[in-house]
C-alpha cells in the first residue's frame, strides 16, 4: 500500500494542473494546498481564460467549477475534451443534480464532485487523475 501511495504522489508531482473557478476564496485555499504539495499550478477565472491557458501550456489535469460566468462547466468540458482528449477533468459543483452528473461523466469528466469538498479528498482525486493522465501521455509517446 505504501508504494501505491508513493506512486500517486509521484504522479501528482509530475503534472501541470489548471484550476478554473470564479470563487476567489476557494481558489486561494486550493492554490495554497496544491502548491504546498509541489504541484505545478495555473489558475483561471472562467472557461474562456482556461481555454487560452490550455492553448499556451501543457496541462495534464483540470479542476473546474460547473457554474461560472459565461460558458458553463459542461460546455467547457466538451471543448476541452474535443481539443485535448488526453487531459483529465475533475468537475466541481455546489448545485449538483443527477442529470448534470451524468452529463458530465458522459462528456468525459474524470470525476464529478460536490462542493464543499474536503481538501484531502480533492487532492486524492487529483493524484488519481494525474496517474491516468501520465498513462495517457505514455501511450501516445510510445
Amino acid at each position: 500500500m505504501a508504494s501505491e501511495q508513493a506512486f500517486k504522489l509521484e504522479a501528482a508531482l509530475k503534472i501541470h494542473l489548471l484550476l478554473v473557478d470564479d470563487e476567489s476564496d476557494f481558489k486561494e485555499v486550493m492554490q495554497k494546498h496544491l502548491s504546498r504539495m509541489g504541484i505545478r499550478l495555473s489558475v483561471s477565472e472562467c472557461c474562456l481564460d482556461a481555454l487560452e491557458t490550455l492553448d499556451a501550456h501543457a496541462i495534464d489535469v483540470v479542476i473546474m467549477d460547473m457554474n461560472m460566468p459565461g460558458m458553463d462547466g459542461i460546455q467547457c468540458l466538451r471543448k476541452i475534451k474535443e481539443r485535448w482528449p488526453l487531459i483529465e477533468v475533475i468537475i466541481l459543483t455546489g448545485h449538483a443534480s443527477v442529470k448534470s452528473g451524468i452529463e458530465g461523466m458522459e462528456s468525459g469528466a474524470f470525476d464529478y464532485c460536490l462542493k464543499p469538498i474536503d481538501v484531502r479528498e480533492l487532492i486524492e482525486k487529483v493524484e488519481l487523475a494525474a496517474e491516468k493522465a501520465l498513462v495517457n501521455k505514455e501511450q501516445v509517446d510510445g
